[in-house]
């Protein structure tokens, strides 16, 4: 199966004043499509340079990057912008809600960017988003009148309208309790059971075991590459919740 992302000696340099901050030192990472990848490392580690890369928000210093096997480093203004707005859907720590728009609104926004017409019904898609997070009766909600969970799950009903084809999360449970926690990363692991590609960002242990291979990165290099073969089942999970509450 051919790579969707695929990163050969990825550098990123900082100038600050006058010290030049290596935050990639020659990154090579390769993931394919239909995969689940967590991205650990202490702060300072470069995972968070490296998810900025990967999704379009900056570029390397030097190496090269293949998106669906576009070399991204060639692309001009333009065409970085389309490809980061038709091929990624982002999840941030931060839900990044507009405060005084309902969740339908909310998750519409991305359309407006949508210069090339892929959506032939921003509404419907927008619609079909948030029953696919199980939001369907909370459409006409502003953020207020909703928990951190459900923010939660209109932030990656957003990052679906596009139908992209790769989601990043950059610690999408960074602000939610234990149980709320579990219940995006099943959500997780139904979106990529369906196809999807997720690559997260995390620095909780637990967490990354929901994903099916993680990358552990220190001082701007890949540590370890490692294939999880007892992934953690959140649905699973959320069952052993639910009788530690009866009991």
């Amino acid at each position: 199966m051919d790579p969707v992302i695929e990163t050969r000696n990825l550098t990123k340099t900082y100038q600050v004043g006058d010290v030049a901050v290596h935050a990639l030192r020659g990154v090579n990472l390769t993931v394919k499509k239909g995969e689940f990848l967590a991205i650990m490392g202490a702060s300072g580690s470069g995972k968070s340079t490296l998810m900025n890369l990967i999704g379009c928000l900056d570029l390397p210093s030097s190496g090269d990057y293949f998106l669906d096997g576009r070399h991204v480093n060639s692309m001009n203004k333009n065409e970085y912008a389309d490809i980061r707005n038709q091929k990624i859907g982002f999840v941030f720590q931060v839900f990044n809600l507009l405060p005084r728009t309902n969740a339908l609104e909310n998750v519409e926004l991305p359309l407006l960017y949508d210069r090339n017409g892929r959506i032939k019904d921003p509404l419907k898609a927008a619609m079909d988003a948030l029953k696919r997070v199980g939001l369907a009766d909370r459409m006409d909600h502003e953020p207020s009148q909703l928990s951190g969970g459900q923010q939660q799950r209109v932030a990656i009903a957003r990052a679906l309208v596009n139908s992209p084809s790769i989601i990043l999360a950059d610690e999408p449970t960074g602000n939610l309790d234990t149980r709320t926690s579990i219940d995006i990363m099943a959500l997780f692991q139904e979106l990529n059971k369906q196809g999807i590609t997720v690559v997260l960002v995390t620095h909780e242990h637990d967490i990354a075991r929901y994903a099916n291979r993680f990358v552990e990165m220190r001082d701007g290099l890949i540590l370890r590459d490692v294939i999880l073969k007892n992934r953690r089942n959140a649905a699973k999970d959320l069952v052993e919740f639910k009788r530690e509450d009866i009991a």
